[in-house]
């Protein structure tokens, strides 16, 4: 008899942490919280790609990198002009 996997937590996770790194205010936190939310998504796009999953989600995981990119882009900008 076959049993099913269990489900992957990351496959939920991602979007709390995608959002949790967005919403973060606090600089020393914030880079911490965009590699989560970066190593989260780049796990359920793997999920993503051996499985076939929806191409909607996929799109979703494109664009929350893009996203986490461009906000640790900013992070990092703003560190770099306190430091001045």
């Amino acid at each position: 008899m076959e049993t099913a996997s269990p489900p992957c937590p990351i496959r939920t996770d991602w979007k709390a942490l995608y959002k949790a790194a967005i919403h973060e205010t606090d600089g020393s936190i914030g880079l911490h919280r965009i590699a989560e939310a970066e190593r989260a998504i780049s796990a359920r796009a793997r999920e993503l790609f051996y499985s076939n999953g929806p191409f909607e989600e996929e799109e979703a995981l494109e664009d929350a990198l893009y996203t986490l990119r461009a906000l640790r882009n900013a992070w990092k900008h703003s560190k770099s002009t306190t430091k001045r």
